[in-house]
């Protein structure tokens, strides 16, 4: 019997989890990876291949399909995992071939039995006979029309590429969408932010070009230089440092004596950027989150940051419809379809569906419209998705600005990211002459961050 490695079976137990029990990769991972004792290359290994068969499932899925003379859902899940992993270590890895295929039959008799393991074995001999051009090249035969074609070989979904293509041309940049696919499916390098005032850069570490409070590790994991520096060091994505200070460093807001509210907190990253910015300034923070157990987070994440921050927990609209014209500046992070942190959360495209965005812009709205109640007039409050959908983003504002006519005006959020960014930043105006702004990785290495910054009128 072959031995199946601690790596893989990490990475097929991870994979088990997202497919069977909607986990999470990027929080189930990093547990298993030290349940399993894995370091160095072998932590290295599980987390390529988890991620990159999580990015790369719908490709792999039609190949499977082919050789298998069946349809995906026919194939029983534990067996399927066992053949995308399978496939991204054939196609996309050295790992040899036999050992590919030997230790994934393996992970199917051990889920299936015997007549698991033969039917894993012939579908992998089939797949493994031709190399990964020759398969793709056949995907993109039997593609019956342009974006299929795309879709297939790209791995997203025919409603997300489509989605891309038009916030991309909303900018005039549709020529760019294969770079955004392709930067969906690359490995992003792990950012982290030192809390302004609280905590510098370290000497060795590699400046981000654009936040001036981030950087990239020297080496190895993150999380000791975290635990280290009391949470005042932390993980996250420079889009998302961009758009918290983007709100900090308006120019014309005294900052002093003001109240701001993040109004959708959790995890809480943003709010203790927030936090140690109102520090800065003088200003008071609050933090609401829905979700107790996000809402812990939140508290996590601010205890490295001297300032008493109320988190509360409440839905957010219930909780800005009880604080009327209280506030001076409000983030609202919304809840999204979070399609612009795919290649972070790859499994985000398999789940979501068009019909997520409908049920989502409904809140979104609501949430919007409800913070700019709780503004003080001459208030702003940053509206803020992961998601580049234009439906989530310019479609929420322009939503939001029609219920509250002359009463809210839109500040030009390109002009605060290049305000706060030690590089300049490539934002082209939209085709529709709006101020608001958006942050891709493929052009700006950062998570696709949508920021519009709305003032209430005095």
């Amino acid at each position: 019997m072959t031995r199946i490695s601690p790596a893989r079976l990490v990475a097929y137990d991870v994979l088990r989890a997202v497919s069977g029990s909607d986990a999470y990769a990027n929080l189930l991972l990093p547990t298993a990876i030290s349940r399993a004792g894995l370091s160095g290359s072998d932590a290295g290994l599980a987390t390529e291949l988890t991620y990159g068969t999580l990015r790369r499932q719908g490709t792999y899925d039609a190949v499977i399909e082919i050789a298998a003379d069946r349809a995906i859902g026919r194939i029983k899940p534990e067996v399927l995992d066992a053949l995308r992993l399978a496939v991204h270590q054939l196609f996309a890895t050295r790992v040899a071939s036999h050992a590919a295929v030997n230790e994934s039959v393996e992970l199917a008799r051990s889920a299936g039995g015997a007549k698991a393991a033969g039917f894993a074995n012939a579908v992998l001999r089939r797949i493994s006979a031709e190399s990964a051009d020759t398969w793709i090249a056949r995907l993109e035969e039997l593609s019956r029309s342009d974006d299929e074609r795309l879709a297939v070989t790209s791995s997203h979904p025919v409603w997300i590429l489509r989605a891309m293509r038009r916030a991309l041309k909303a900018e005039g940049r549709e020529q760019e969408l294969p770079d955004l696919l392709d930067a969906d499916n690359a490995s992003p390098a792990v950012t982290l932010s030192a809390l302004p005032g609280l905590a510098d850069v370290p000497e060795d570490a590699e400046q981000t070009p654009y936040s001036p409070i981030g950087f990239r590790h020297a080496g190895g994991a993150p999380d000791p230089v975290v635990r280290a520096s009391g949470g005042r060091l932390r993980v996250q994505d420079e889009g998302s440092q961009l758009v918290a200070l983007a709100l900090t460093g308006l120019p014309d807001m005294p900052g002093a004596r003001e109240r701001w509210l993040d109004l959708c907190a959790g995890p809480g990253g943003k709010t203790a950027l927030l936090a140690a910015r109102a520090r800065e300034l003088g200003a008071s923070l609050d933090a609401n989150e829905i979700t107790p157990a996000r809402a812990g987070l939140v508290r996590q994440a601010i205890a490295g940051v001297p300032l008493d921050v109320a988190v509360h927990e409440q839905d957010g609209r219930d909780f800005a419809a009880a604080h009327p014209q209280v506030y001076d500046r409000i983030l609202v992070d919304a809840p999204c379809t979070g399609l612009g942190a795919l290649r972070r959360r790859p499994e985000a495209r398999w789940r979501k569906s068009p019909t997520d965005v409908g049920d989502l812009v409904g809140l979104q709205t609501e949430l919007l419209d409800g913070a700019i109640g709780a503004l003080k007039p001459g208030g702003v409050v940053a509206y803020v998705t992961c998601s580049p959908h234009l439906a989530e983003t310019a479609g929420v504002v322009a939503d939001v600005r029609r219920i509250w006519g002359d009463g809210v005006e839109e500040l030009d959020a390109r002009a605060a990211l290049q305000r706060v960014s030690r590089g300049v930043l490539d934002l082209p105006v939209p085709s529709d002459g709006s101020g608001h702004a958006q942050l891709w990785p493929h052009r700006h290495g950062t998570d696709g961050m949508f920021l519009a910054l709305l003032r209430r009128r005095p």
